[in-house]
């Protein structure tokens, strides 16, 4: 008795077990949205999605619901996405990374007051600034005759500056452990702090990095409001496109459930790609 204990204790079963029943009861809906995609229409309107795990060998599986979303435009609305994804997610980055830094190691006047201001910038909401950030543009468009409302340029300015504030404050934060005596070492060999940032602190700070693309990445990719305002219909994104696809009465239900699931791919693929500096990089710091 005395054994088990022992080998349970080490393997944590308790909290074991505990996330395996979390794990199962967060995929369910996944899951039903695969088997609701791939069982054939007639089918899935009588029944519920559980009746093909439970009789798999009698369910007649079909995929024409992905065909049907592939012929739909799918494809295009997917490179769209990225379009305005990828470019939304480096950009704040870059950004915020050199903000982060110079509110680490520099000092200047006024540093912990602009910190802060930036830090209260979180509570505005999105929605509150789309009339303002949309009069600016056109603003800008009429005086130097830049195009900028119906482009992924507009969509990127948008999504990074209202994705600044939170990723100064957690990149901030991860630097804030980087020891002191490195950056001082660094300057004692003469490094400029254009060579400490990129040669020293950026490296350093990946996990805070990689952490925040993860998050910046699924707003990005999971958004709608400010793809259909500042991009347009030209160049509809995967939001959109589940929209039209489930037509004006609800009738596009089982091609939905398809290209839901297209789409939750590529956001898999890069949590699971950087999933090992999620939580060290949100967590790294908040001691501090």
């Amino acid at each position: 008795m005395r054994t088990v204990k022992r080998v349970a204790a080490k393997l944590n079963l308790g909290s074991t077990l505990t996330l395996v029943v979390i794990v199962a009861i967060w995929s369910i809906p996944t899951l039903g949205l695969l088997i609701t995609s791939l069982r054939r229409r007639s089918d899935a309107e009588v029944s519920p999605w559980w009746d093909a795990i439970l009789n798999p060998l009698g369910t007649v599986w079909s995929t024409d619901a992905y065909q049907n979303v592939l012929e739909s435009g799918m494809l295009d609305a997917l490179v769209n996405t990225f379009a305005v994804t990828i470019p939304a997610t480096i950009l704040p980055l870059m950004i915020a990374a050199n903000a982060a830094y110079a509110f680490t190691f520099l000092n200047f006047k006024g540093k912990e007051v602009v910190f802060a201001f930036m830090v209260g910038l979180m509570v505005v909401p999105l929605q509150a600034a789309l009339i303002p950030v949309l009069r600016g543009m056109v603003w800008v468009q009429g005086a130097l005759d830049i195009q900028l409302t119906g482009t992924y340029a507009s969509a990127w300015i948008v999504h990074s500056a209202f994705a600044m504030p939170l990723a100064i404050y957690i990149i901030r934060n991860y630097m804030l452990t980087i020891p002191t005596s490195l950056i001082e070492a660094a300057r004692i060999d003469g490094a400029s702090y254009y060579k400490i940032f990129w040669s020293l602190v950026l490296p350093l700070s990946m996990p805070a990095i990689a952490s925040f693309a993860i998050f910046q990445f699924l707003w990005v990719w999971n958004d709608y409001l400010i793809a259909f305002i500042f991009v347009g219909q030209k160049s509809p994104v995967l939001t959109y496109e589940l929209l039209k696809l489930l037509g004006q009465y609800g009738q596009g239900w089982q091609d939905v459930a398809a290209g839901a699931f297209v789409s939750l791919i590529v956001p898999l693929m890069v949590f699971i790609g950087l999933q090992r500096y999620f939580v060290r990089g949100l967590t790294a710091g908040s001691v501090k």
